[in-house]
């Protein structure tokens, strides 16, 4: 079939055989916006026209992170017909193809695809990636810089005011997240990334009835979204339950119908299940409430084991560690440790010295487990910060279960004084929390301080608000 000049969904020439395979290109955007179910849809575009760079190069992409092997047939496809592509597409897959190769230098990454957005400002599945990359990096302020660059293209894509939102909220600009949140669900209502963020300033804020009943409005439209960011949402209900003392029947509720549940799917991703699963029980655990979910824990380690689940993400790996070491599958969690160990040993300087935080983390929440807290403080250290460790790809929500851990470690250690001094600090920038009153009570108390039953009085107050 003659090759025609087609154009995809943000205007730029594609050289392209096939409609069909056009329409499966801009499905697949649509797909990776949206946080959508359907992003094989991307295989289908070679197969309506197998001379296509464009659509090779992002199958390419889609297959580099579920099924690695067949990444090279597509890249081969794509670089035999390079010299009849476009110049947007040529940019794509020059991007695109240093993304996906290995032992890549993330900063060179995140500059190439700035130069391509420079280039072509409207293709947002470009600034997606860059996201990924940022968050992998945990350099929110590169990518909000990025966004501004190419936000006065986009001002009437809802999309863009999601992917706004976040480097917002994770520099703390709170106000500014909302609005850009409020803008992209205003826009369209089932942006669920919009939903996801308003949700981050309305915890940060303390204001866990009003996360709530936004979230659960908003639910309706999260179905159709991947594994990851539909259990993700429920995730930070339940965490919004669990933070405003809630019974913990609705945590219950929430992980059996809304996390647990999901994996009945057929087309469910058992990772990204399992992540949000595992950050769920760990702040269980620090807050001593793990006990009625034992069977629930258990019952998710056997799958753990399993190590075609090992070694998909730094965060997830972490995780899965504490969890088999929690359950008394320690020679299992030592040979995941082990494992992430040796593939540091393999990457470039520059990214070992990154991930040995990583690795820290790992080490520390094995023996937090095992209930070696001396040990797992000392690998923490005394002036231990989880915002410094976000290069294992988590928030700032994900990633600050791991000072509360540390707050905990204090507290079982005997060390009062320093856990009050860091617990005050807490309550300073988020005063409506109850746990954090929680530790603080227990802090007064084990030095005898009459402070301490109004600390309490404090935590009570909030949760009966709640």
């Amino acid at each position: 079939m003659e090759k025609l000049v087609r154009c995809v969904r943000w205007g730029y020439e594609v050289n392209a055989s096939s409609d069909d395979c056009m329409n499966a290109i801009d499905s697949y955007f649509q797909q990776v916006l949206s946080y959508g179910r359907n992003m094989k849809v991307i295989l289908e575009a070679p197969l309506h026209d197998k001379d296509c760079v464009l659509g090779n190069i992002l199958a390419a992409h889609y297959l580099s992170s579920c099924d690695p092997s067949k990444v090279n047939h597509y890249v081969e496809a794509a670089t035999s017909s390079l010299e009849h592509a476009t110049p947007y597409e040529k940019a794509v897959f020059e991007t695109v193809t240093y993304l996906i190769s290995e032992d890549r230098d993330d900063d060179l990454a995140f500059e190439m695809h700035i130069e391509l957005l420079k280039r072509f400002p409207k293709d947002l599945v470009s600034l997606k990636r860059a996201q990924v990359i940022s968050f992998q990096m945990a350099k929110p302020v590169p990518f909000l810089e990025l966004v501004q660059q190419v936000l006065p293209e986009n001002q009437d894509e809802s999309y863009i005011h999601g992917m706004l939102a976040f480097p917002l909220l994770e520099l703390g600009r709170m106000e500014e997240a909302a609005a850009a949140s409020r803008k992209g669900y205003g826009i369209n209502k089932e942006d669920a990334l919009a939903h996801h963020c308003l949700c981050h300033v309305l915890q940060h804020k303390c204001q866990f009835k009003e996360a709530v009943e936004f979230m659960e409005e908003m639910a309706e439209y999260w179905p159709s979204c991947t594994s990851f960011l539909y259990t993700h949402n429920w995730w930070h209900v339940a965490l919004c339950y669990l933070e405003g003392g809630s019974p913990m029947s609705r945590v219950e509720e929430i992980y059996d119908n809304h996390i647990w549940k999901e994996l009945e799917k057929e087309d469910a991703i058992p990772p990204e299940v399992y992540l949000n699963a595992l950050g769920l029980f760990l702040r269980l655990d620090v807050r001593d409430v793990l006990d009625g979910f034992k069977d629930r824990l258990e019952l998710l380690a056997a799958r753990l084991t399993d190590e075609a689940n090992w070694y998909l993400d730094w965060q997830l790996d972490i995780l899965i560690v504490w969890a088999l070491a929690k359950v008394g599958e320690t020679p299992r969690a030592h040979e995941l440790l082990e494992g992430l160990k040796f593939r540091l040993s393999k990457m470039n300087k520059k990214k070992q010295q990154v991930m040995q935080k990583g690795i820290q983390l790992g080490e520390a929440v094995y023996e937090y487990a095992k209930g070696n807290y001396k040990r797992a403080l000392h690998l923490l250290g005394s002036d231990f910060n989880a915002i410094d460790y976000k290069i294992i790809a988590a928030s700032d929500e994900q990633i600050d279960v791991f000072n509360e851990v540390w707050c905990q470690l204090l507290l079982k250690t005997g060390q009062s004084s320093t856990a009050k001094e860091v617990i005050r600090k807490r309550i300073n920038v988020r005063e409506g929390s109850p746990f954090t009153w929680r530790l603080l009570e227990k802090s007064y108390a084990m030095e005898g301080d009459p402070e301490a039953e109004s600390a309490g009085q404090r935590a009570k107050m909030l949760e009966s608000y709640f």
